[in-house]
């Protein structure tokens, strides 16, 4: 019975990757590269093709637009194999992908039609108390790392909201609720397990090798594959957020919205508090969600008020613990649909500045409507201008520590694929203009500050990310990956 079962199963596999338009694995053979991969791993490695349930889960993105069907997933469970994956595919020019949460909005930066490795099984956490360190594999999701260190009452400087990935978040910068306090993730970092493209698998730290150490802080994947990251840990008490404070779609309440916003992004000092304030267009009309974070069971009196005293739609506020918080935030809503992030590195937030924004997503959210827009918002994240200031060691990104930039996101979704050149147009016009009137207020040094590349768009220079960083960046690309083997995979390339 169980034999005639896996059989039917395997049969309806074979149809649905023909009704998906992909050839079935019995009718056109495993890829030969593929193959010689799933010859040479351990066993504590995998190898899938299409029509098995692991290959369609490690090819899968949040954004469904980042999703491509590759000619195998590799799910290797060593670094050793992760080491014998490069050398193959470096070897045979292959092209390949590595895939940490699948957090990425940009196609083919975490995907390919070639050999896609997935880093699933590095997912283990390990506290060193004496150290006071986390050792995170690059397959975790950071809902998996707070949950796992709450019982020791210690947390890492990771991301917002639910589902996002590690490796990337970090390999890029990582801007955290904690950053007002410790800085960036990538500051946060004291050693990384790499692959290099050779194959030899190292520990990098600061002492070992300076160069490799502040060229993987920002640098994405352009030097190997990081296997594991070594984290320094903070204490964490419960803390107070809203789970999310969703108000009215009426103008008046947005002015006081945005009043609230500005005075607590250019008033507020005290660095555990913080806010995302998200202007939306949803359902044909504008509105604002709200992310309100106090790293403590109970924020000071008065810090919020401004924004609790406006009337609202729906509110979830309570002491909690920090995994919770993450788990409740409403990001997922969009989860499956195609999608786009972009910014514009900004130095304040006036009034002004917040009623333009809330404009742009009344023109985009009507105008794309028609070419099925669900979601189009743009992400307020005020930041301490002192965040750069926790650092101790210079990072590729940002490539300058002197002034702080706050990294407006904007992110569009959408359901067609007819419609991608639509809204990467349509983002990168809305960027513009709002660089554009931020310049005309007065912020003249955004001209030459630099793009967060965890929400920069594809085609965004390389030089808007890096600045005067990208020379050395390039030296070191050229010594650790002579013959550009990490040129095969996606992403900002050196």
């Amino acid at each position: 019975m169980a034999v005639n079962l896996f059989a039917r199963f395997a049969t309806l596999c074979t149809l649905a990757a023909l009704v998906c338009g992909l050839p079935s694995l019995e009718a056109r053979g495993p890829d030969p590269i593929c193959k010689q991969i799933e010859d040479t791993v351990s066993s504590a490695s995998d190898v899938y093709y299409p029509g098995q349930i692991r290959y369609t889960r490690g090819i899968k993105h949040w954004a469904s637009s980042s999703t491509q069907h590759a000619k195998c997933v590799v799910e290797p469970g060593t670094p050793e194999d992760v080491a014998v994956t490069l050398q193959i595919v470096g070897s045979t020019r292959t092209p390949f992908a590595v895939k940490g949460g699948g957090h990425a909005s940009n196609p083919g930066f975490s995907s390919t039609t070639g050999v896609h490795i997935t880093m699933t099984r590095f997912n283990q956490v390990v506290y060193d108390q004496a150290a006071q360190t986390a050792t995170v594999g690059a397959g975790l999701v950071w809902d998996d790392v707070y949950s796992a260190l709450e019982p020791y009452a210690v947390n890492v400087v990771g991301g917002r909201v639910t589902n996002v990935g590690v490796a990337g978040f970090t390999l890029g910068g990582g801007y955290s609720w904690k950053s007002n306090q410790y800085g960036l993730t990538v500051d946060t970092v004291t050693a990384y397990e790499l692959v290099k493209p050779d194959g030899a698998i190292v520990t990098v730290t600061h002492d070992s090798d300076p160069d490799l150490f502040f060229a993987l802080k920002g640098g994405f994947n352009n030097f190997g594959i990081v296997t594991k990251f070594t984290l320094k840990t903070f204490p964490q008490t419960q803390v107070w957020r809203t789970g999310w404070l969703d108000y009215i779609h009426e103008f008046p309440h947005l002015d006081a919205i945005n009043a609230a916003t500005a005075k607590f992004s250019n008033e507020v000092i005290d660095p555990k508090a913080s806010i995302i304030t998200t202007y939306n267009f949803l359902i044909g009309q504008p509105g604002v969600s709200l992310l309100l974070f106090y790293d403590a069971p109970t924020p000071p009196a008065g810090i919020f008020d401004d924004f609790l005293a406006i009337p609202h739609f729906t509110k979830d506020i309570s002491t909690r613990s920090f995994s919770s918080l993450v788990l409740a935030s409403p990001s997922d809503a969009t989860a499956g649909q195609r999608g786009a992030f972009h910014t514009v590195p900004l130095v304040s937030f006036s009034e002004n500045l917040l009623k333009a924004i809330v404009n742009e997503s009344v023109f985009w959210g009507t105008r794309l409507g028609w070419k099925t827009a669900s979601f189009i918002s743009y992400d307020v994240e005020p930041f301490l201008p002192t965040i750069l200031a926790h650092g101790t060691a210079a990072t590729a990104y940002p490539p300058a520590r002197e002034q702080s930039f706050l990294p407006l996101n904007l992110y569009f979704a959408w359901g067609l694929e007819i419609f991608d050149s639509d809204f990467h147009d349509a983002i990168k016009a809305s960027a513009a203009n709002i660089r554009r009137l931020a310049i005309a207020e007065g912020q003249a040094s955004i001209v030459d500050a630099p793009h967060y590349g965890n929400y920069a768009l594809f085609d965004t220079p390389l030089s808007d990310i890096y600045g005067a960083n990208l020379p050395a960046l390039q030296i070191i690309k050229s010594a650790i990956d002579p013959t550009n083997v990490m040129g095969l995979a996606g992403g900002w390339k050196l």
